[in-house]
């Protein structure tokens, strides 16, 4: 097949690779320039996904892969278009299609018949057939089930593990027909890998969810869930620590239970998925009273860790603080969503003087963000973990001098690590 891939970014890449490693000849389309060059010369554009270098190495000088700016280029004749640009979220937590209808019109500009246009990028309920539909019938001249099929399936990947999570979940399909739905089927049974998972009843592989909508509701539920998880494994730990619980123990008691999986707490929940598509699924459902109180939840989780050094410290004004991770999560270079940015803004409205360490940027990508970069050997008052990277758990007094008090914001330290040193950690008196 003749594959075009709509956006090179974190999954895109990854998605364009995998189905070039199947044979497939794949054109990737991307803005960026600078991306497009990196690509075509088989290097990486951004560091940190499992196996992408390699595979890159092998299939850009194979003729397997290639990239463009110009949908010209990529798009005509092909038989499937998979479309990964980003949405966002703005202010008011109302979606924000800019860059998606931008594609979408270039999309449709060079759409050619017979061709398979596969959205993967998170959608709110009922956006493919509402919205994609008319747009790239009126910008092509084709009618959707006759010309072309249209169809929402979407990513359910981690970023640094993306061909893992590619071959061990059930790809999602929805059509707006059985006929695309049964193309889509088709279409992904040829470009991905399976593992077994014989727990599932339906097996692992493709599934038709039997709408767009359906499909599209998929998504957002499965990741609202993890926010209003998370939402209530946050609740539960702020209780815990005004009664003297350890509520670490409590949840793996729970969840010794088959009926429980409580998640963990901590300082944030970051990166492009968990805080935003709950909003999503708002835009649709207003009246999701439990979705709203989770997101409110987690979003105010910097600002109740910031308190808990303030009473672990004492008063903030004129102290000096460190956020250890600008990152959203460890080991990933991405800060959307990221916790430190509430972090600093809480610090420095109780008067503290805030700076940022993370191991994976550098003085001045700190800095371009907005931070003051720390480095471990400079005198602080205190600090507060915000992502769990691995440099994060060795760490000890002797790295921060000075340090009164560290707040372990993602647990990956322990108080014995601590002596002479107030620790504490979300969920524990």
């Amino acid at each position: 097949m003749k594959i075009a891939v709509i956006a090179l970014g974190k999954i895109g890449l990854p998605l364009a690779v995998q189905f070039a490693s199947k044979g497939h000849d794949v054109v990737g389309v991307d803005v960026n320039a600078a991306v497009v060059d990196l690509i075509n010369s088989g290097r990486e554009p951004f560091p940190g996904e499992a196996h992408l270098q390699e595979k890159l190495a092998e299939l850009v000088p194979a003729g397997r892969l290639r990239a463009t700016t110009d949908y010209a280029d990529a798009v005509p004749g092909a038989d499937a278009v998979v479309l990964v640009v980003p949405l966002f979220v703005d202010a008011d937590a109302n979606p924000d299609f800019g860059w998606m209808d931008g594609a979408t019109a270039e999309l449709a500009k060079h759409l050619t018949p017979g061709t398979l246009v596969s959205y993967e990028t998170t959608l709110p309920v009922g956006t493919t057939r509402s919205r994609w539909k008319p747009a790239l019938e009126s910008g092509s001249g084709l009618v959707e089930g006759k010309d072309f099929h249209l169809v929402f399936s979407p990513e359910r990947v981690l970023t640094g593990r993306v061909f893992e999570d590619l071959r061990k979940y059930p790809k999602l399909v929805g059509g707006l027909s059985p006929e695309g739905a049964k193309a889509a089927v088709e279409f992904y049974e040829a470009v991905l890998d399976f593992d077994e998972r014989p727990d599932l009843q339906r097996g692992n592989g493709v599934w038709d969810l039997g709408s767009a909508e359906a499909s599209e509701l998929a998504k957002l539920a499965e990741t609202t869930y993890r926010d209003v998880n998370i939402g209530l494994a946050n609740q539960f730990a702020r209780y815990a620590s005004t009664v003297g619980i350890d509520i670490y123990q409590v949840i793996e008691a729970s969840n010794s239970q088959p009926y429980s999986h409580i998640h963990q707490p901590g300082i944030a929940v970051g990166g492009h998925c968990i805080p935003v598509y709950p909003r999503l699924y708002l835009w649709n459902d207003p009246a999701a009273t439990v979705v709203r109180a989770a997101r409110e939840a987690n979003a105010g989780m910097p600002d109740y860790t910031i308190g808990l050094l303030e009473g672990a410290y004492g008063s903030l004004e004129g102290a000096q603080v460190v956020v250890l991770g600008a990152a959203y999560r460890g080991g990933v270079k991405e800060t959307a969503f990221s916790g430190v940015f509430a972090a600093v803004e809480a610090l420095q409205a109780r008067g503290a003087t805030a700076f940022v360490n993370d191991p994976m940027y550098t003085d001045e990508e700190l800095e371009k963000l907005g931070f003051t970069p720390y480095h471990f050997g400079q005198p602080i008052d205190a600090a507060v973990v915000q992502a769990n990277h691995a440099e994060y758990a060795s760490l000890s007094p002797s790295d921060l001098p000075g340090v009164k008090a560290f707040i372990d914001g993602r647990r990956v330290s322990s108080a014995e690590q601590w002596d002479g040193v107030v620790y504490r950690v979300i969920g524990k008196a």
